[in-house]
């Protein structure tokens, strides 16, 4: 079992805000692992392979890629970036996570 799964919103029309949001997703993934967390970060991993690849970016293409990781985590860390709220990616993390019955914890960048 991975001990965290890291949501955060990703999806945004402007390239920058993305890039930015990623950055964001590794440094926060890194000071969980450097406290000792397995960490299973899907920005870290689907933003390289969706810039390199083409690939959509919405969380209707990567929904069942990440419902099959959230099966494999403990908890869901949720990365409180500006428009979190409102990511539909975030939302959906959070309701498969309360359909699971796993602990969610909320974090500020």
């Amino acid at each position: 079992m991975i001990d965290v799964y890291l949501a955060c919103p990703y999806t945004h029309p402007d390239r920058a805000v993305r890039v930015a949001r990623f950055e964001a997703a590794n440094r926060a993934a890194g000071k969980l692992m450097a406290l000792g967390f397995s960490v299973f970060s899907p920005i870290s991993q689907s933003h390289p392979i969706a810039e390199v690849c083409d690939l959509p970016t919405g969380w209707e293409y990567w929904e069942a890629l990440d419902r099959a990781y959230l099966g494999c985590c403990r908890r869901v860390v949720v990365l409180r970036l500006e428009g979190w709220e409102q990511s539909v990616g975030v939302t959906s993390e959070l309701r498969i996570a309360k359909e699971l019955a796993m602990p969610v914890t909320y974090v500020d960048p």
